[in-house]
């Protein structure tokens, strides 16, 4: 086949934009050869589950899956009962950008609250924790956070372990949406243990195609008290991959060597390189009416443009509108980021302001 798209477009839309780092397609292509048994009876697959007890520690288990709101959903629906309800932060990824799949699919209600930064605090989770045994209301069992959030934002240990807490002395559960949970850790400078299973988080999903891989991500269960069924659920929910092997393999690429640690700090470098370089327009006045709506702590960059400036921007650089009432807007880097995108788009965005 021959390429149909311009390999020399860039983008600052999504992480999901970028290609597959070179690693993870030699990892497919290493576990292409032969049979090997289907629907995760693989050595692939049984080599992840080592890998992700390196990172995490001994007794948990992975779920390779296809997507994030694959995993958001399956894991969800495992932590909880027919009448549960999970609480989240207004912005969280299963409130707004999945489809409604958690309420469609598995029958969740989202109890989610506002907050300023995406991030939930246990005062925040106490606008929805209540009701329980009240029959007229879903009942909240168990708090979803996003780590890093989608506003960009970064919990600390500290106050996940409060979240956890929190959750845990309410019978609740403590559930993170890792899509970017990389990014958290280079941000962090924190082994991936240090912020989830170390301070309580129960189940998390575990992002890889955000950050370099083809499509997989994976649900991990930390605490296997909090989770049951996940082998059914995962084929009922269509997750369950026959060639799972592929999905394995790329896992693996990305935790074995650390390469999903040297890719995400390099996506994170970029984003600083960007607000950088925007904050230096700014103070010389090479860039005028621009301001940043959010600290800049993981590989996402979030700015409120002049009237007309991001229609035009877009016609050299492709990324989304956050809040277009606010001409707010969401630049996100990659692993194949270079310093040289950076420098062209900070230099469109001077010419146009």
């Amino acid at each position: 086949m021959t390429t149909l798209h311009d390999p020399t477009v860039r983008s600052f839309a999504s992480d999901n934009y970028s290609g597959v780092h070179p690693d993870v397609l030699a990892a497919i292509t290493a576990a292409n050869d032969g049979h090997q048994v289907a629907y995760g009876e693989d050595v692939y697959t049984a080599r992840l589950q080592e890998v992700f007890a390196g990172h995490f520690g001994d007794g948990v288990e992975a779920f390779p899956v296809f997507n994030g709101t694959g995993a958001n959903v399956t894991g969800l629906q495992s932590m909880l009962p027919r009448w549960g309800a999970v609480v989240s932060a207004s912005t969280a990824h299963i409130n707004v950008d999945e489809g409604g799949a958690p309420e469609r699919v598995a029958g969740i209600k989202i109890l989610n609250v506002p907050t300023e930064d995406g991030k939930l605090t246990p005062d925040l989770v106490d606008l929805e924790a209540w009701g329980w045994g009240d029959e007229h209301r879903a009942q909240p069992l168990v708090v979803s956070i996003t780590q890093s959030t989608e506003l960009g934002t970064l919990y600390t240990p500290d106050e996940i372990r409060a979240l956890a807490d929190h959750a845990h002395a309410r019978g609740m559960f403590l559930h993170l949406d890792g899509a970017r949970i990389a990014n958290a850790a280079a941000a962090l400078d924190l082994p991936l243990r240090a912020f989830t299973r170390d301070v309580g988080v129960d189940v998390l999903s575990f992002g890889g195609t955000k950050n370099g891989a083809l499509g997989a991500e994976a649900i991990v269960v930390l605490d296997p008290a909090a989770s049951v069924g996940l082998q059914y659920l995962r084929k009922l929910n269509m997750q369950l991959a026959s060639k799972m092997r592929f999905v394995s393999a790329q896992l693996i690429a990305l935790l074995e060597d650390d390469l999903y640690l040297r890719n995400a700090r390099h996506a994170n470098a970029m984003a600083q390189r960007l607000r950088g370089a925007v904050e230096a327009g700014i103070a010389d006045g090479s860039i005028r009416g621009v301001a940043f709506s959010q600290p800049t702590q993981s590989n996402g960059v979030f700015a409120t443009l002049p009237d007309g400036v991001a229609d035009a921007l877009r016609t050299s650089f492709r990324f989304y509108d956050w809040d277009a009432a606010k001409n707010e807007v969401r630049w996100m880097c990659a692993f194949d980021t270079s310093e040289a995108d950076v420098d062209a788009f900070v230099a469109e965005l001077s010419r146009l302001t």
